[in-house]
């Protein structure tokens, strides 16, 4: 089984997606764990003297100009958690919270935070024996941390709450520790705050958003090339040195993209022979790369901040070399409220931009010779009449996810937190997105390959053949007369989200960027 040690200098969004969507064990390095002790020292040594430190002895929030003695402090943490597990709403994803729980480890070991490495150690057993807390969708303002996720997860340490075992059975946190051999954690001075106060969850969510943004685009240009096949489209404006001159890099990867897939085609290069010669294709056509091109490159800057805040430590107060601890705002979420925005933001247009290819695949007044709807009879037959409405219905709620989280704020704490990200609503929308593009996505591929096989005594490119046999292969029917669709197309969304879309054309390409 795959073992993610986890060190003092961050971790990689490959650790993340192993930890969250695979079964990687976790474990400490000694670095860690020396780092983690002689940090608690520091905090040990504060909370012996009698001068107040945020977090240390005093209270929280709007309540940190109380000093709490030194008898009371047990339980200021033990409060911090159980007043702060106050989520409610639908369960939030396994995976969500195991890369939560597993950036906040990760933050934790930086040795920053001042919690023993007792409490650390817990964390990793409880990843690793597959424990996850029960974490609901409303609660995070994305300031000070996702506040109310994070304090579900802090419950399951402390033994309480509730919990999903391995067996994906709800259960009682304790009864769950206890079934695996793990003792409850209890909390000492700093150590409450120090496992609330993260923008672990919307990084967990940005981090798997890019890799499955990474497999769409890749998808996105496939299905951008067949739709250009099915409309007897012209390859010519993917020429590289077209590219060139306008040097975007996520530009020129869309367009080689597309070139690569449909290299040896015999369906392009008609524009000009058939009842309505164009000199130039439709937008949607023809500016296919430098939309998804546009999208690429918000991947890229999404993914350099991702990079910096998985090599950070998100706490207040930390625990500074020098032995200084100082209140701070690392915990503020905009950097990554951001990014997940842009991301939703370029979703949208992509999935617009590929519902039009469809849309004009089934009109007969645009499709350059294809059958209405592409059905096998049409007015007897309604083909993919309503498919393309379920895209559009997609396309819709795209565009309403698009609007940004991080434009708003909302005060909160007596004013004190008077200004907060909304990052982790943010990428909750983003998760939405994501399922619906792949849908559109899968939709059009649906539509181009059926128009495809419609163009009787013309070849496909080989890489498009490929994709055709590998959809089809995979239970995917091909033109005919109507039948119930939803099965087809939930087979296509599926064939996308595997991979295997990108999978089998790149058997004939290579890879694809």
């Amino acid at each position: 089984m795959h073992t993610v040690v986890v060190g003092t200098s961050g971790t990689t969004a490959q650790d993340v997606i192993a930890v969250a969507r695979g079964k990687a064990r976790v474990e400490l390095s000694q670095d860690a764990l020396d780092a983690l002790a002689r940090a608690r020292a520091i905090v040990d040594a504060l909370a012996a003297k009698p001068e107040p430190v945020y977090g240390v002895s005093t209270g929280f929030g709007a309540l940190a100009t109380r000093h709490i003695s030194q008898e009371l402090r047990a339980q200021l943490q033990r409060n911090i958690v159980r007043s702060h597990a106050a989520g409610m709403g639908p369960r939030v994803e396994r995976e969500v919270v195991r890369a939560l729980m597993f950036l906040r480890l990760k933050t934790v070991a930086s040795g920053r935070t001042g919690v023993r490495p007792h409490v650390a150690r817990t964390m990793a057993d409880v990843l690793n024996a597959g424990i996850t807390p029960v974490v609901h969708e409303y609660g995070s303002l994305g300031c000070s941390g996702d506040l109310a996720p994070l304090s579900h997860c802090a419950l399951t340490l402390m033994g309480e709450g509730d919990a999903e075992g391995p067996d994906g059975v709800v259960r009682p946190a304790g009864e769950l520790l206890a079934a695996h051999g793990i003792e409850p954690v209890e909390l000492r001075e700093k150590e409450g705050l120090a496992l609330l106060n993260g923008t672990d969850g919307m990084l967990g969510m940005l981090i798997m958003a890019l890799a499955d943004l990474d497999k769409l685009y890749t998808s996105a240009d496939i299905t951008a090339a067949l739709s250009l096949e099915g409309l007897l489209g012209t390859e010519k404006v993917l020429a590289p040195e077209l590219h060139a001159i306008r040097p975007h890099p996520g530009q020129g990867a869309a367009a080689a993209n597309m070139l690569a897939v449909l290299h040896g085609s015999g369906l392009t290069g008609h524009f000009q022979e058939d009842e309505a010669p164009r000199v130039q294709d439709a937008y949607s056509v023809r500016c296919a790369p430098q939309v998804a091109g546009a999208g690429r490159d918000t991947l890229a800057h999404a993914r350099l901040v991702a990079e910096r805040e998985l090599a950070s430590a998100v706490d207040n107060p930390v625990v500074l070399p020098d032995g200084r601890v100082e209140s701070n705002g690392n915990f503020h979420g905009a950097p990554v409220a951001y990014v997940l925005d842009f991301l939703a933001i370029a979703a949208a247009d992509l999935g617009s931009i590929a519902e039009r290819r469809t849309d004009r695949l089934l009109d007969k007044n645009r499709s350059h010779g294809l059958p209405p709807f592409l059905a096998d009879d049409a007015g007897v037959d309604s083909g993919l009449m309503i498919a393309q409405y379920t895209q559009a219905a997609l396309v819709s709620e795209m565009k309403r996810l698009a609007v940004p989280a991080s434009a708003d704020s909302i005060p909160s704490s007596a004013m004190q937190e008077d200004h907060v990200s909304m990052g982790w609503s943010a990428a909750r929308k983003l998760r939405t997105a994501v399922g619906n593009l792949n849908r559109i996505i899968a939709i059009e591929l649906y539509a181009a390959t059926r128009a495809i096989e419609l163009r009787a005594g013309l070849t496909p490119a080989p890489a498009s053949r490929a994709a055709i046999d590998a959809l089809r292969a995979a239970g995917v029917q091909g033109p005919g007369p109507d039948r119930f669709l939803a099965p087809d197309l939930e087979a296509a969304d599926a064939f996308v989200r595997d991979g295997e879309l990108v999978a089998a054309v790149e058997r004939v390409t290579g890879p694809l960027a």
